[in-house]
């Protein structure tokens, strides 16, 4: 069977329509089985996402009536309901479901070296795209609690297909196809900076600097908060003329901070950038030079410069370093650990056993988590520091997780240097950069690209 959720719900065996679910409730109750086929999903879940506000006395024996209908009408052709404790589950037993089949299309481009390939998936994945998740089933509501993340993968795609545009030189297109998404989600700086970098590769430059005016104006007036560092990255090589703009490599160079020497956050979220405090992952053993966390005082500064801590953390952190150094030592090294665990369930989003360990330091991290107002006004997630040496740690492992439960993480890119292996989320030509010691080493011979 094929089941198409990405639009109205639809349902096909061997390339002809199938007639499944006469009411949208039932077709709804469908959809959310089939979105975690092979998953059992609770009837109490079933009800609340079907009745939100008030579910009536009879919700238990209505959602049993809809299941024995859709068993009735799918048997025929092997598709398999079955009732599995307090819950339902549609057997995985091979049937097509177009939300897996996309999510996997851009996964595949976000590895594919090439950009003409990468095109060829995502053309692919979006072709599946006939409107919202379940739009004949599911308000908007629902559609988010059901599958919020869809719609992000979705945009995430098309900003990956523009950019593969750009480094095929079809920036045309790439204007064409985020021009209506730029104006719909006005305060999507990645979008936004892709769309920058097409138009100013388009001849364009008044018109890329008056983008950005006007979602500089949108996010100051809505949000209160000012463009971020890599759209404001854009805008200082636009209006410089800067032809590095889209340049497919350049070096990194280490910054400075508390006299430690730091690689720059250049991967796009700081767990990301926790992973490249080490280059060379193909390596073995480690290159000269690769490793950039010396010391625990690094991986605390670090993560103060990373956002992850404070300032007073980081001060308190050097001082209890000072205090009990085998101590820290044993907190490094777990940092590795749990670094080299990420950097594997990054590259291998199949790589099961790594994701287990980084959820178990990031299960440990939610446990001394804190929810703070900051003097802007706005709430932030800090660890205690009565965690002691063990809290930068913590402010990572949480940091991953955020990472683990983004789509973009299923569209990284991964240095194709040998030597460096740094990751990034995206190759517009502003996060290729590579490392100091490793790919970046006039001596190797080469520079960071993105594979």
């Amino acid at each position: 069977m094929d089941f198409r959720l990405l639009g109205p719900f639809e349902a096909r065996h061997e390339g002809q329509p199938v007639e499944v679910g006469s009411r949208r409730q039932e077709r709804c109750l469908l959809g959310v089985l089939l979105l975690d086929a092979g998953r059992v999903v609770d009837t109490e879940r079933l009800i609340d996402l079907l009745w939100p506000d008030r579910p009536p006395a009879s919700a238990r024996g209505t959602v049993q009536t809809y299941i024995g209908r859709l068993r009735g009408s799918l048997s025929p052709y092997g598709v398999r309901i079955s009732t599995r404790g307090e819950g339902y589950l549609v057997e995985a037993d091979g049937h097509r479901v177009d939300v897996d089949e996309f999510g996997e299309l851009v996964r595949r481009a976000g590895a594919a070296a090439d950009p003409a390939e990468r095109v060829r998936l995502l053309d692919r994945g979006l072709a599946l795209w006939r409107g919202p998740l379940l739009a004949d089933a599911a308000d908007g509501e629902l559609r988010d609690r059901l599958h919020g993340a869809v719609e992000e993968l979705r945009l995430v795609a098309v900003e990956l297909r523009a950019e593969a545009r750009l480094a095929l030189g079809q920036h045309a297109q790439a204007i064409t196809e985020l021009m209506p998404l730029a104006a719909a989600y006005p305060t999507r700086e990645q979008l936004v900076g892709v769309l920058m970098t097409a138009l100013y590769q388009g001849a364009r430059q008044a018109d890329a600097l008056r983008l950005y005016r006007t979602t500089r104006r949108v996010l100051v007036d809505e949000l209160g908060v000012e463009p971020g560092p890599r759209l404001r990255e854009v805008h200082r090589r636009i209006l410089r003329g800067d032809h590095r703009l889209d340049r497919p490599g350049r070096p990194v160079y280490e910054v400075r901070v508390r006299d430690e020497s730091l690689p720059w956050s250049v991967g796009g979220h700081p767990a990301l950038d926790f992973c490249n405090t080490f280059a060379g992952w193909g390596q073995e053993p480690p290159l000269p030079g690769s490793e950039w966390l010396r010391g625990y005082r690094t991986l605390a500064v670090w993560a103060g410069h990373a956002g992850l801590l404070d300032d007073v953390s980081v001060s308190r952190l050097i001082h209890l370093d000072r205090r009990d150094p085998g101590r820290a030592a044993e907190v490094l090294a777990e940092a590795r650990r749990l670094r080299s665990a990420l950097h594997d369930c990054l590259v291998d989003p199949d790589d099961r056993p790594a994701f287990d360990v980084v959820a178990r330091y990031a299960e440990a991290a939610a446990k001394v988590l804190v929810f703070r107002r900051e003097t802007d006004g706005r709430g932030h997630w800090w660890p205690e520091l009565t965690a002691g040496l063990r809290t930068p740690l913590h402010a990572v492992a949480w940091s991953a997780a955020q990472l683990l439960a983004d789509p973009r993480r299923l569209a990284l890119r991964v240095c194709a240097d040998e030597r460096c292996g740094w990751l990034f989320l995206d190759d517009g030509g502003l996060r290729r950069w590579c490392s100091l010691g490793t790919c970046g080493n006039s001596a190797a011979g080469s520079v960071c690209h993105s594979a």
